[in-house]
């Protein structure tokens, strides 16, 4: 038990003086690099200084006002559901995502949109024209 013992303690030690050597070996690069007028970069997965692990996104810019939402462009999927509920009203809406090829998860949203704007009316899950 002793000979493994000692092989896996051999091994560690191997393994964190080559640990040291290649660190000290990134550090005398990076200098060459600024020197030479480069930049460096952070690696993957190890942000400096900001205590997150890998995977974390950035903490995000605190704002005193509420969130800003996007503003819809014309043309676009709301006025085509719009167009299939003026030409069939009562349609559901999974009947609208089947007829224009989306997801009805998606399309949810946008009518929702529509009704607040009042351009469809819903009654149970039929929606009518405005």
């Amino acid at each position: 038990m002793s000979s493994t013992s000692n092989v896996l303690d051999e091994a560690l030690d191997l393994v964190k003086k080559r640990l040291a050597e290649l660190d000290e070996e990134r550090k005398r690069l990076e200098r060459a690099l600024l020197e030479l007028g480069g930049s460096i970069t952070r690696r993957p997965g190890r942000p400096r200084g900001s205590g997150r692990g890998p995977g974390r996104p950035p903490k995000a810019a605190t704002s005193t006002g509420p969130r800003k939402r996007r503003k819809r462009r014309g043309g676009t999927r709301a006025d085509q559901a719009v167009a299939l509920v003026e030409k069939s009203p009562g349609i559901s809406a999974s009947e609208i995502a089947k007829q224009l090829k989306i997801k009805p998860n998606y399309l949810y949203r946008v009518l929702g949109e529509l009704e607040k704007e009042g351009r469809v009316k819903k009654k149970g899950r039929e929606y009518h024209p405005a």
